[in-house]
């Protein structure tokens, strides 16, 4: 009886599983199916503005089977390939996950809607059922991150200045300039990428929102951004309303990473006043003495010209992080001052806030700025 009853619950229990492995699948295709009726619909909207849409076995093809891979991120896998005509591509294989129907959709309605010089150009899509892909122009020299967060100067000050220069024109393209605003929320130098002859072109839609022009804010449900780059409004509400100088304080950061040739948080600083890149540069410039410090640490000579450039960089970054979102620049204006034209950048305040009490917001946000910029999380 008791071997009985032991089959009985065995029995039962595998009855169970069964069913609740038939729901489980039936709830997942139901979500699939719901999915790719949300996406298809998508793209019948937006038809007269998409880019060729691929079939997969045609991406199989353009990618050689998948055989040259470039890099994987958070979002999925890259390749390299060719289209029939000749042209270089990398084919971004999304992952399937929640996130990439967002992803894919953002991508598809910022870049395949606009074209400018620094914004790399989306060629192609392909969408299959719970298999997405997007096909961008090939950037033959990778991101603007394994340029400068490396020992030896890659590249001369000239070049690096005029990369800035050309990601932030990019940017104010985005805020300014075309028919629908866009912020696009990640930069950062794993997003300025750079093709054969180091032209950048910002990448990496995929958190992007548009924003009406009669819009003076955005509304977002939850942090946008990698921590580090992020602006201190996107961490709390009560620090203001969440417009496109969010997108001025990444470019900031990402600018004083330029001009220092390092991280903005490096724990390897050989000093505590070195760790946080943007107060040491500031407290320099107070004193007079960025240049020769610079000097010290580049392995490359650094002409009066060259001195111009690092100065007028981190001025600007200066400008962009300022811890109040309406005393930071417009873009447009950011590549004004970047420009130029004779006039010397003025000193900008102070970009932060006095040590704030353990408990305040302020010091919430310093907190997850050190700690997440840190540890990455």
């Amino acid at each position: 009886a008791a071997i009985g009853g032991s089959t009985l619950i065995l029995i039962t229990t595998l009855l169970l599983a069964v069913v609740y492995r038939k729901r489980s699948s039936s709830s997942k295709l139901h979500l699939m199916n719901s999915t790719s009726s949300k996406v298809e619909k998508f793209l019948e909207d937006y038809t007269h503005q998409m880019p060729t849409r691929y079939s997969y076995p045609e991406l199989k093809k353009i990618t050689n089977n998948f055989a040259d891979k470039l890099g994987e991120g958070g979002f999925g896998v890259v390749y390299k390939g060719k289209l029939a005509r000749g042209n270089l591509v990398a084919v971004k294989i999304l992952d399937q996950s929640r996130h990439s129907e967002s992803q894919f959709m953002n991508e598809v309605a910022t870049l395949g809607t606009i074209h400018h010089f620094h914004l790399v150009r989306l060629l192609g899509y392909s969408f299959e059922g719970f298999r997405s892909a997007l096909l961008y122009e090939y950037m033959a020299n990778g991101s603007l991150e394994k340029f400068i967060f490396v020992e030896g100067d890659v590249l001369g000050w000239e070049q690096l200045y005029s990369i800035a220069l050309g990601a932030a024109r990019g940017i104010a393209y985005l805020h300014d300039e075309c028919n629908r605003r866009i912020i696009h929320f990640d930069i950062k130098p794993h997003n300025i990428l750079l093709d054969a002859d180091f032209t950048p072109k910002v990448a990496d839609f995929g958190l992007a929102k548009l924003w009406g022009k009669g819009s003076d804010h955005i509304s977002i449900t939850a942090t946008r951004g990698t921590p580090g780059y992020v602006a201190p409004e996107l961490w709390s509400r009560n620090l203001g309303p969440v417009t496109d100088k969010s997108d001025v304080y990444s470019f900031g950061m990402l600018l004083l990473e330029m001009a220092g040739r390092r991280r903005n948080i490096d724990v390897r600083a050989s000093r505590s006043s070195q760790l946080y890149f943007p107060e040491w540069a500031f407290k320099l410039i107070e004193k007079g003495e960025l240049e020769t410090r610079l000097k010290e640490r580049g392995s490359t000579e650094m002409g009066s010209e060259d001195e111009e450039k690092v100065r007028r960089m981190t001025k600007v970054g200066l400008w962009c992080i300022q811890y109040n979102s309406n005393d930071r620049p417009s873009m447009s204006r950011v590549v004004q001052m970047l420009e130029g034209n004779g006039d010397d950048v003025t000193n900008p305040p102070m970009p932060f806030n006095s040590t704030p009490s353990p408990g305040s917001t302020i010091a919430i946000f310093y907190r997850r700025l050190f700690v997440d910029g840190l540890t990455g999380s």
